[in-house]
């Protein structure tokens, strides 16, 4: 018997539209002799939806026609099973849609990558595609991700991380900016992906801008050193805490100094309704790109190993791209994002290798599964006798005594 896969996208995301075309990318090819696919919709207020058009890209141009043909569901656990149920639900009748065996969150950006989606549904006992809570959470806050790396001997750069608090009085913030790191400096959201809130600053009057522009998608910031001679390169990571693999290595080809949105996304959007149908090998929409990288041997033996020492010391599952960046005046590599879900899922980057899209979905089905049957190893609760008897009055101690 099939499992049945539900392939979750969309959510209350900046990065929602780039998540739709993702996840109709790769339920294209997951393998439908082995896997029952389910898409499930989450709008941009977090209701889920299915139904027959959920999987055609071109119905996401006209959003409320798509959900008033489509039916919303909630995820309720019964026994040892999870199914989606229509809500609201009918007096009469089942309201079960489908049971789910396995979620596959094809989500970026904040509230549906960075650990809380994946979270919801490791409460339900599902098995879940991809990093765990942790791993997505860590790899999401820039600042939290550079700690743990630093500690795992994994080159970085400096950075400081202020909030909205510092923000208030922006003059001594500026103060405190331009005390720690000569220009130029970058300025980032702290949790978000696809370049969105980043910016160069050049000086006091463009500092100022991009504060203003990092503080409007972020409650943190992060400011780091900007790297004046720049080579941006890519790499993914398949595998798990035991055994991972890096991928052939990509040097994307930017219109400015920072990869922008548009350089991922926008530049050539004609073609990515086409690509999300097909999955052709450019991966998202049309951003320029040299694979393999314009770099030595050497300098790509070093990133794809690097990779795997950051996608192991992150606690990673399933498929992650990791962003690198080389100081072309010292040739130092540095470590520069991750992306535990990547766009794509960075499928264009294994095809090099030999591995085919079809085959890179069902290795991170399975790893999910691998994970799966070891947490049931795993001793989370116990019988106790330790409420027998118990007492609360006022003034009593609490439980811990």
């Amino acid at each position: 018997m099939k499992l049945k896969v539900a392939v979750l996208f969309g959510g209350k995301s900046t990065e929602h539209e780039i998540s739709i075309i993702s996840a109709i990318q790769a339920i294209g090819h997951i393998n439908k002799e082995k896997y029952d696919v389910v898409p499930v919709y989450i709008t941009k207020n977090n209701d889920f939806y299915v139904g027959e058009s959920i999987d055609k890209i071109e119905e996401y141009t006209h959003i409320n026609q798509l959900l008033a043909k489509s039916t919303q569901v909630v995820w309720v656990k019964e026994n040892d099973k999870v199914n989606l149920v229509r809500y609201p639900m009918k007096k009469f009748g089942n309201n079960v849609m489908t049971q789910v065996d396995v979620a596959f969150p094809i989500v970026h950006g904040t509230n549906v990558e960075d650990g809380t989606l994946q979270g919801f549904l490791a409460t339900l006992g599902l098995p879940v595609v991809g990093c765990d809570v942790l791993s997505s959470a860590v790899g999401m806050n820039k600042y939290v991700m550079k700690t743990v790396l630093k500690d795992n001997g994994i080159p970085v750069l400096d950075c400081k991380c202020y909030t909205w608090k510092d923000y208030e009085d922006v003059d001594t913030l500026v103060s405190k900016i331009e005390g720690t790191f000569k220009y130029p400096v970058i300025i980032k959201p702290l949790n978000l992906g696809s370049s969105i809130g980043i910016k160069k600053a050049s000086d006091r009057a463009s500092l100022l801008e991009a504060l203003d522009l990092g503080f409007e998608f972020s409650k943190k910031i992060l400011v780091e050193p900007a790297i004046s001679k720049l080579k941006e390169i890519n790499c993914s990571v398949l595998g798990d805490y035991e055994s991972a693999e890096a991928s052939e290595c990509e040097e994307p080809i930017n219109s400015d100094e920072i990869l922008s949105f548009e350089d991922k996304y926008i530049g050539g959007a004609k073609g990515s309704a086409k690509g999300a149908k097909t999955g052709g090998s450019k991966g998202m929409a049309s951003l320029k790109r040299k694979i393999p990288a314009d770099i030595s041997d050497e300098m790509r033996d070093k990133i794809r190993t690097m990779a795997v020492d950051a996608f192991i010391a992150l606690g990673c599952s399933g498929v992650s791209r990791i962003d690198f960046m080389i100081d072309m005046e010292t040739n130092n590599v540095y470590f520069n994002e991750i992306n535990t879900i990547p766009g794509s899922l960075s499928f264009y980057l294994w095809e090099p290798l030999g591995m085919k899209y079809e085959h890179l979905l069902d290795n991170m089905i399975q790893l999910a599964l691998k994970a799966d049957r070891e947490n049931h190893k795993v001793v989370y609760s116990f019988e106790t006798n330790v409420l027998e008897g118990v007492k609360l009055g006022g003034g009593s101690k609490g439980s811990k005594g």
